[in-house]
């Protein structure tokens, strides 16, 4: 169980079979540098690919297709003091008559405050001039090489993780991502200094970040898509267009879960599905849309979970 800092020098804006950068063991915890959504750096200074640069991939000793992958997300510091969204909203997401009043999609730049643990617009209508929202970090795209040979772009996303721009991937989670090929070859980027639901504005507040996090591998346990922890609940991320299979695949995985870790049969689980299900629109602006099938683990204290 060592601990690595690792500075990289290049970076990949797809998830694919990259020459790894380290190996790692089940255990290790790794620091390491993260760029923005545009590739450049803690100094603003361009080092990598548009369109979510990825640092790595992490090539994790033992671990085969078959296999899952955890990642425990320890921290996510914001290395920079500016972070950037676009002016408005998505214009897919309103009406169509509504589209031509919307306001021009133009780079909007924020101010991060470490210290005081908040975000402000750097030049705020006069409605904003007071407000600032707090620092809640998290990391909008990370996961494994996927299976076939396939390199997909860091845009998107799919059963491997991606670019799925899920706000509770934050300080304290863990994500379960399917292994597919050898050493499962992790990668991360993307990350947020705050971003509510859905991604609707179509960014975070995109920045440079410094992220410390451990890999623990899971031998023989095979899950369909990402998987997700945190203290008070766990969740499973469908990704797909249109938003309802995205909504099938968490679901489907989430029964799957049930029954793989806290031994419900498919009539127990509806129950409790039906109850107490939370859905959380993850993103509506990339490629493919994510949705988050949710629990609270209060939901499940009568059902012991499985080591």
């Amino acid at each position: 169980m060592a601990k690595h800092r690792f500075v990289p020098d290049h970076y990949h804006s797809t998830l694919a079979a990259h020459a790894p950068v380290m190996h790692l063991r089940d255990g290790d915890t790794v620091t390491t540098r993260t760029l923005d959504a545009h590739g450049y750096d803690h100094e603003n200074v361009l080092r990598g690919p548009d369109t979510n640069p990825m640092t790595g991939p992490f090539f994790i000793d033992g671990a085969e297709p078959g296999d899952t992958l955890a990642v425990d997300i320890h921290h996510i510091r914001m290395t920079r003091v500016m972070g950037w969204t676009r002016q408005g909203l998505a214009w897919h997401i309103v009406d169509p008559s509504t589209v031509r009043d919307m306001p021009a999609r133009e780079k909007i730049f924020w101010r991060i405050d470490n210290n005081a643990g908040v975000i402000r617009l750097e030049k705020p209508a006069a409605a904003l001039s007071e407000w600032s929202l707090p620092i809640a970090p998290m990391i909008g795209c990370f996961g494994v090489a996927p299976d076939d040979g396939e390199a997909i772009s860091t845009a998107t996303s799919g059963r491997y993780g991606g670019n799925m721009d899920y706000r509770r991937f934050g300080e304290g989670a863990t994500a379960y991502f399917p292994v597919s090929v050898p050493g499962a070859l992790f990668c991360l980027g993307d990350a947020h200094g705050a971003q509510g639901d859905g991604e609707i504005a179509g960014t975070g507040i995109e920045t440079s970040a410094e992220v410390e996090f451990t890999v623990r591998l899971i031998k023989g346990k095979r899950i369909g898509w990402p998987r997700g922890e945190n203290a008070t609940s766990i969740f499973t991320v469908g990704n797909a267009r249109p938003l309802e299979q995205a909504l099938q695949h968490a679901t489907t995985e989430m029964l799957a879960w049930l029954a793989q870790d806290f031994g419900l049969d498919a009539i127990s689980a509806s129950h409790i599905l039906g109850m107490h299900v939370r859905y959380d629109v993850a993103n509506v602006f990339n490629p493919a849309f994510s949705v988050s099938c949710r629990l609270e683990k209060s939901a499940l204290a009568a059902f012991p979970r499985k080591a």
